[in-house]
């Protein structure tokens, strides 16, 4: 699996997948160390009840741990969403990193990053900081912030209404930046071993993971943009079921990670046989092959 031939035929990726029993999501950390109290694992089955926190090995997951898990779910019916992006804006510059990258394929740009980033656990921040005021905004020292912002083609989706950040833009709470680029690393090691869409070709079984943005999920749920974060049962449970779940187990504690992964989860498996976000309007081949989409957008 994972071919990269970008002359593939249209049904590499556009084949609708129905076998998943499994659905999962991951709210995902680009923090520094090794311990992240930021990410956080849930899992649902097919049927209606609510997702389940998959408990660290050691009180907090590590991003290689992520990485284990995801490997050992390869052969399962599972659909796998991350919150993170996949790649970096390429079809309106030519390039992931203009002057530095000739990357022509995500995949490239996930083992150029993986290559030039030193920090623990598949951390990317270095490689940002590095890169701080010729591709990164890290703060006003670096320019006019305005210079930075560049989207890929589903980011642009509907006036920028599904996901308006920008991996460049690496300062303030609402970035992805560091996320995504330690996502890429991890998805480099994922790569010939778990399918990633749109990338890879759809398998007919086994796991698949794909790009997702937690506030679509919330958004889904009624959550009204700038209030989409859940921070006790009682709310988390009417945005369940707005989406068709049945309510969660309690939860030791409430956080955005843990309540993210729970909601994102339940509404993976509510799309799963989508069609039209399989098949979303502006994904074409070129897209596909450089920049990715997220699920969710149509």
């Amino acid at each position: 699996m994972g071919s990269r031939d970008q002359g593939a035929a249209p049904g590499f990726w556009t084949q609708a997948l129905t076998h998943f029993r499994k659905f999962a999501a991951i709210d995902w950390s680009g923090a520094k160390g090794r311990r992240h109290k930021g990410i956080a694992l849930a899992l649902c089955h097919a049927g209606d009840d609510a997702p389940q926190l998959i408990a660290p090995p050691e009180g907090a997951w590590s991003r290689s741990q992520i990485l284990e898990w995801l490997l050992a779910q390869a052969d399962e019916p599972l659909l796998v969403g991350i919150d993170c992006s996949f790649s970096a804006p390429f079809v309106v510059r030519g390039a992931h990193l203009p002057g530095e990258t000739t990357t022509a394929s995500a995949q490239e740009l996930w083992a150029y990053v993986d290559s030039h980033s030193s920090d623990e656990d598949l951390g990317a921040a270095s490689f940002l900081e590095q890169r701080r005021g010729r591709h990164f905004y890290l703060g006003a020292a670096d320019g006019p912030k305005r210079d930075f912002l560049h989207w890929r083609a589903c980011e642009m989706a509907d006036g920028h209404a599904t996901k308006p950040t920008t991996v460049y833009d690496a300062i303030g709470a609402a970035q992805v930046a560091k996320a995504s680029f330690a996502g890429m690393r991890m998805l480099h090691h994922l790569a010939g071993r778990v399918p990633v869409w749109p990338f890879d070709p759809l398998p007919q079984n086994g796991a698949v993971l794909v790009e997702i943005y937690t506030a679509i999920a919330a958004r889904a749920a009624g959550l009204p943009r700038g209030r989409s974060k859940l921070r006790d049962a009682v709310a988390l449970d009417a945005a369940l079921t707005m989406i068709g779940s049945a309510p969660h187990r309690p939860l030791s504690r409430y956080d955005d990670h843990a309540t993210d992964a729970i909601l994102a989860a339940a509404w993976l498996r509510t799309r799963a046989d989508r069609d039209d976000l399989w098949h979303p309007r502006g994904l074409n081949e070129k897209i596909r092959y450089t920049e990715g989409w997220t699920f969710g957008v149509s």
